[in-house]
């Protein structure tokens, strides 16, 4: 079925500590963070959300998570064979390479359409740097925009950002990823900060504090909790085969427990500020808070335009965001391009390219096939990444022999370890097969959605 080397040229490795964290953090830190966790706050009890939100991640991603890094490193081979190994360390079939598998599958079907909104931010940014959407309405500007008066202009910008992914995952790990993410990584936080600072400054700060952070948890029921826990799982970034991958570059005396942690805390604090940033100027502007993507490609180009400065700011806003869509976009693409290096025996550049080519004309089908794009968001957002990670945190806690999981938690305590083993095997493997179900529920609309939300009145 697969190959699983065990012998050959060395595995690549992370430099230092601070540039797998950086490429991790960028990797989990994507377009959701700056508007669907802020949006998600306000709407599901404030700081009550977010309070429920850090028990999800706490229980479920941040066990998957040590999980996926754990057995990526354990024989440094790709998400794939990884997996495969480790099945036959402890006696089972290799078929349970299906572990990677469905993680990079389910990447590489997110990267083509994640790809398609990019190279819209990547043209938005351009545009507000340039003053194109001076004089707009905030109130109308998203029924129209420039960008999308035809297809092609979106396929030039998608074609454009699958290029540098492709051209950036080409490359050895410390010329390709690390030097990208270790320079951008620090831009983006310094960007998020200033724009904060701007947003807090200039606009309702206090109706934008009192949205995100009162808690209001008469809202609280069935409905709230799953919603946190739907985004705990998707926003940290697990069940793409990304940390298999990344994990894979890890030397062996990088403590997996800690660096999990400030990956899970980084992805949080940046999803807070950003609600900190974005509401403040939907409050002043008496723009709709819960319109989500809609807002920021919308009207929040226009509001910006007429702001002090807005030119500047909205160009600003829009390259934070393209920072967190290419470190995202080539992480993506990394577990994909990996799996061909080792299972086809191409080049590292060979399998970025027919990767990236695939991942560029499925992405371009959704440009101009609309209808498309929801099937391929629920194949991979709503089967595939849920799949995936109920896959790992199984094969993680079952049958991965217990002595190698400890030997790759070695540096961590015995609590901790007794703590992840027993998340792995009950809490994450239900919850996540809850996120499945309902992800299925929401597109066939069997019920069981409803069902909640109406035990809550909502």
């Amino acid at each position: 079925m697969v190959s699983a080397p065990s012998g050959g040229a060395a595995t690549p490795q992370w430099s230092s500590r601070f540039a797998f964290l950086m490429a991790s953090i960028g990797s989990a830190v994507g377009l959701g963070n700056l508007w669907r966790f802020p949006f998600q706050t306000g709407q599901n009890g404030g700081s009550a959300f977010v309070f429920i939100y850090l028990i999800c991640v706490v229980f479920v991603a941040y066990p998957i998570l040590m999980s996926e890094l754990a057995v990526g490193r354990h024989k440094g081979l790709s998400a794939v064979g990884s997996a495969v190994q480790l099945a036959r360390d402890a006696g089972q079939s290799s078929s349970w390479g299906l572990v990677g598998w469905v993680g990079v599958i389910a990447g590489f079907l997110v990267v083509t359409t994640y790809s398609v909104v990019a190279g819209q931010v990547a043209a938005y940014s351009l545009m507000s740097f340039f003053g194109v959407f001076a004089g707009a309405d905030p109130l109308t500007a998203g029924q129209s925009t420039p960008l999308y008066d035809g297809p092609w202009m979106a396929f030039g910008w998608h074609a454009m950002f699958m290029t540098m992914t492709v051209f950036i995952v080409a490359q050895n790990i410390q010329s390709g990823i690390e030097r990208v993410c270790t320079v951008l990584m620090p831009m983006f936080f310094v960007m998020l900060a200033g724009l904060c600072v701007y947003a807090l400054a200039t606009g309702a700060a206090d109706k934008a504090i009192e949205y995100l952070f009162t808690p209001r948890f008469s809202e609280v029921g069935p409905a709230v909790f799953l919603a946190a826990l739907g985004q705990a799982f998707f926003s940290i970034g697990v069940g793409a085969g990304i940390l298999l991958t990344y994990g894979s570059f890890l030397p062996k005396d990088v403590n997996i427990g800690n660096n999990a942690g400030v990956i899970a805390g980084a992805d949080t604090l940046v999803a807070v500020v950003a609600g900190l940033m974005i509401f403040p100027i939907v409050f002043a502007n008496g723009l709709d808070p819960a319109a989500g993507a809609g807002l920021i490609f919308g009207a929040l180009p226009a509001v910006f335009s007429g702001m002090p400065g807005g030119s500047f700011i909205g160009g600003v806003f829009f390259l934070l965001a393209f920072v967190a869509a290419i470190t995202s976009s080539i992480s993506l693409l990394m577990g994909v391009t990996m799996v061909g290096v080792e299972q086809l025996k191409l080049s590292r550049a060979q399998s970025a390219m027919v990767f990236g080519a695939g991942g560029f004309l499925i992405g371009a089908v959704s440009i101009f096939a609309p209808a498309s794009a929801p099937w391929i968001d629920f194949i991979s957002g709503s089967v595939m990444l849920p799949l995936g990670g109920l896959l790992i945190s199984i094969f993680a806690g079952w049958i991965a022999p217990r002595k190698n999981m400890r030997e790759e938690l070695h540096n961590t305590s015995e609590g901790l370890f007794k703590f992840w083993r027993f998340f792995t095997r009950y809490a994450a493997p239900i919850a996540v097969f809850v996120i499945l179900v309902l992800g299925v529920d929401a597109k066939f609309n069997f019920g069981l959605n409803a069902l909640i939300s109406g035990m809550t009145g909502g």
